[in-house]
């Protein structure tokens, strides 16, 4: 794989700046995917998150109507939906009368992890003593609510039946590859906030995978922090915005996006600052020519068919212009 070849994409997490109401956030999130549609970039996904304040994607099917019905060519998904959340017939009819309005448009990422804390996790009402076996079977599920031979079945997904929409596994540990690589289904690895695992991760799921009729090879898929500016200077300064939602995570302090500070070590501790970059170790951030050697870096190790990138930063006009040197650096 050659940085040319590379296909890229965004993964959107609705980050609410400081000052912003929900529905300005909802509406950059729209104006982000028409404008990298414009660049070129494959798919637009948003991630499913619940109780925090900084994040406004919690109910990912509605939001991803409202950005495909915005926009006209790019693919549109869930990055994903954590499955154990939700009912598995509900989710095929929800994505099957996305794809019904939106066809050929529509990815269906989905994962384990409740994307929340503790308490959150007991009021979606999960039980985490089944999540193991209950991600697998919900998998099967919707691939038989999914499926033109379900016709006949007792319990049917309308709308979902018969059409033709992608099941993509995110994983943060190597639990997902396996998973990934026995199903035969492609697989996206959350780089962006789990990077210790990754390359095992892409290693177990290679060497282990199980060809399927819709995926005959593997098929990788890496999420990361990007950010790209005119100067490494300023990419640097604009990455305290990401450090500082780290931070935050880190202490339990749920707060939202912050604007870039001049000096992070006002803000963070010294082991603070050592948990944070590790979690962000595998992040690109800099200028056009700084984002394409570690670019080309990053796939010399790593091998990935598509790079998802996400991108923290303050001022949405200044997250533009991110991808947009993003998409030229790819591009030479």
């Amino acid at each position: 794989m050659t940085l040319q070849n590379l296909k890229y994409s965004v993964l959107d997490l609705a980050y609410i700046a400081q000052g912003n109401t929900i529905k300005q956030t909802l509406n950059n999130s729209l104006d982000l995917a028409r404008y990298v549609e414009g660049l070129g970039y494959t798919r637009f996904w948003l991630a499913e998150h619940h109780n925090m304040v900084s994040i406004a994607s919690s109910a990912t099917s509605v939001l991803i109507g409202y950005i495909a019905e915005g926009t006209n060519t790019i693919r549109v998904g869930s990055g994903g939906v954590m499955l154990p959340n939700h009912s598995s017939l509900i989710i095929a009819e929800q994505f099957g009368t996305l794809e019904s309005l939106y066809p050929g448009r529509i990815d269906l990422g989905v994962g384990r992890a409740p994307g929340t804390d503790g308490y959150t996790a007991m009021a979606l009402g999960r039980n985490p003593q089944i999540i193991n076996e209950q991600f697998p079977r919900q998998i099967s599920e919707l691939h038989t609510y999914f499926s033109e031979e379900n016709k006949n079945g007792q319990v049917r997904a309308i709308p979902g039946e018969g059409l033709d929409i992608p099941v993509y596994i995110l994983g943060s540990s190597t639990d997902s590859a396996w998973l990934a690589a026995e199903l035969g289904l492609p697989y996206a690895f959350a780089g962006h906030f789990a990077p210790d695992q990754m390359g095992m991760a892409f290693k177990i799921y290679r060497e282990n995978y199980k060809p399927s009729d819709r995926f005959p090879k593997p098929y990788i898929i890496a999420a990361t922090n990007i950010i790209a500016a005119d100067t490494d200077e300023e990419a640097e300064y604009l990455s305290t915005t990401l450090y500082q939602a780290f931070v935050n995570l880190v202490r339990n302090d749920r707060k939202s996006a912050q604007p870039p500070v001049e000096d992070m070590d006002t803000i963070w501790s010294p082991m603070e600052a050592i948990q944070v970059r590790r979690m962000l170790s595998l992040s690109i951030i800099g200028s056009k020519e700084t984002v394409q050697k570690k670019l080309n870096d990053f796939l010399e190790v790593y091998q990935v068919d598509e790079l998802m990138a996400v991108t923290n930063v303050y001022d949405h006009k200044v997250r533009l212009r991110s991808y947009e040197i993003l998409k030229e650096a790819i591009k030479g």
